[in-house]
């Protein structure tokens, strides 16, 4: 608007450092006072700005010797005095006044009243910037809070609404954001094998960016799950994917475990994630160790896998680093080895969960303020029930892992006669048994795992007071195994027949019962022996 005869206009100014780049401008989110007030800007470097701010008092036009484009076109625009309005040494506005319509000049008197109007009126200008700021500020704030709620209510439907129900198994979650929205999630999917995949996963960084980079990864990880069985596979192709698109300085630790309900298998690989803990029923912790840089580092990289089977009340422990980077007062961190004296001190299952969250409240005390996101996820298989005849249920005697190497199944039977050293069998089943143990060890390492040596057969030794079972796993589920059928000496000794083909009928009748299984990937052959006195 140009400035006419007797008109007088006031002209704020915005509170902010000014930089070449930046106009002066009115308050944020507001249009530009010139725009509005005379339509053009004055540059933050014009010599005219300095001078106001310096200023004493009202300053009349066309006194100044400046080589000002704004001085310029103040003068083209009929200002013929501006009075500055400084509040702390700070330049808060500007009084633009024309020529009067007397066409007099301005008085002494003028000058002093115009002065004394800018004393009072510059602190008060001062003060409704700053409370039209503080304005603009809360109503940004509750945008930016909605925005946050809406973000979190969507990032929780992206979690599972629900845990898995499976028989003979109790899962729990507990998903423990520390802002609004969270970088950690974990998922469950459910594989065509029968199998449960588990996802518990951790983005760098916190609040909205991670939040975005974890809705990704999910989708990637749960793409490469339909199409992938291998849980190293899985982790392999989400890294690969991830890795061009995440900003930077951020990747997402993740360890994804494919779980077999029927036979309690875990297959898991690690992308950096925290070691997760087995609480075994029979007492003992075990660290749960697999190689694997996190996901959006560096493409092309492998993940180790390895293998394990959770027994009849071995509780499987998942967690994020919000646990255990968690501080007190003292800034002392709860920690690894804290934590596995807790899960060690705990029975296991899914009261685990609640109770280490009261350790966790006792460690850090009252007034804890959040850091950082914790997540926690429980994975028990159930003690078998007893049999409708009152029999005990199954015990484990000890399990072992061995290489798939020639000359290996001596090893087998030598370590599943110790296990079973306590057990009342009789000279003529500890003979069958070892044969037994043999040969169906030595057709797991052989046909099973392709004398694999990283590939190991896993044997498990299970009684009750009536029986002896042998439970013996490989990784050849992909194969059929054949029906144990009686061979024809005279047609074998004839050449009429292969010479092989025994060691199925052998097992079968070196013990009482022989039972094979599949899970899609594994064989699970059990050879079990009824007890003296039990109609052995």
């Amino acid at each position: 608007m140009t400035t006419t005869k007797s008109r007088r206009s006031f002209w704020p100014l915005r509170r902010k450092e000014q930089t070449e780049e930046t106009p002066v401008q009115a308050l944020p989110d507001a249009p530009p006072v010139q725009d509005i007030l005379l339509g053009w800007d004055i540059a933050p470097n014009d010599p005219l700005l300095a001078y106001f701010l310096h200023s004493s008092g009202a300053v009349e036009l066309s006194r100044l010797n400046l080589d000002s484009p704004a001085l310029r076109r103040l003068k083209d625009e009929g200002v013929v005095m501006v009075v500055p309005l400084v509040s702390q040494g700070e330049l808060v506005g500007i009084i633009n006044i024309g020529q009067r319509r007397s066409d007099q000049e301005y008085s002494s008197d003028d000058r002093r009243l115009l002065n004394d109007l800018a004393v009072q009126a510059a602190p008060a200008v001062r003060v409704a910037q700053l409370v039209r700021q503080q304005e603009l500020a809360a109503v940004e704030r509750e945008r930016i809070e909605t925005e946050l709620r809406v973000a979190r209510t969507i990032q929780q439907t992206l979690l599972p609404k629900e845990v898995p129900a499976l028989e003979g198994w109790d899962i729990a979650a507990l998903w423990q954001p520390a802002r609004e929205v969270s970088g950690d999630f974990y998922d469950f999917i459910h594989l065509d094998n029968g199998c449960l995949g588990v996802i518990i996963a951790d983005v760098t960084d916190k609040g909205v960016p991670a939040a975005l980079v974890m809705a990704t990864t999910r989708t990637l990880l749960r793409a490469a799950a339909e199409r992938l069985v291998a849980p190293g596979d899985v982790l392999a192709r989400a890294n690969d994917v991830l890795c061009p698109d995440i900003p930077p300085k951020m990747f997402v630790t993740c360890l994804y475990a494919v779980v077999n309900p029927a036979s309690g298998h875990v297959r898991y690989a690690n992308a950096g994630h925290d070691m997760p803990y087995v609480r075994r029923t029979a007492g003992g912790i075990e660290e749960l160790r697999a190689r694997g840089m996190p996901l959006g580092l560096l493409p092309g990289m492998p993940y180790e896998e390895k293998e394990i089977v959770l027994q009849p009340g071995d509780t499987l422990l998942l967690y994020s680093d919000g646990l255990v980077e968690a501080h007190n007062a003292k800034r002392e961190m709860l920690g690894f080895p804290q934590l596995r004296s807790l899960v060690e001190e705990h029975g296991g299952g899914a009261d685990l969960i609640p109770f280490l969250m009261q350790q966790l409240e006792t460690f850090t005390g009252p007034g804890w303020e959040q850091e950082d996101d914790v997540t926690l996820l429980t994975v028990q298989r159930l003690a078998a029930p007893e049999h409708k005849d009152g029999e005990p249920a199954w015990r484990v005697l000890g399990e072992f892992d061995l290489p798939s190497e020639p000359g290996n199944e001596r090893l087998a039977i030598e370590q599943v006669m110790q296990l079973a050293a306590g057990v009342p069998l009789t000279a003529k089943q500890i003979d069958r048994l070892k044969t037994a143990v043999g040969e169906t060890t030595m057709n797991a390492i052989e046909h099973g795992n392709g004398f694999q040596a990283e590939v190991p057969a896993h044997i498990a030794v299970l009684a009750t007071d009536a029986m002896l079972r042998v439970r013996i796993v490989d990784h050849g589920g992909n194969q059929t195994i054949p029906t144990a059928e009686t061979p024809d000496l005279d047609a074998k000794l004839a050449g009429l027949q292969s010479p092989r083909g025994w060691g199925l009928f052998l097992i079968k009748n070196m013990v009482d019962e022989m039972t094979v299984d599949t899970d899609g990937e594994h064989h699970i052959v059990e050879l079990t022996l009824k007890l003296e006195g039990a109609g052995a």
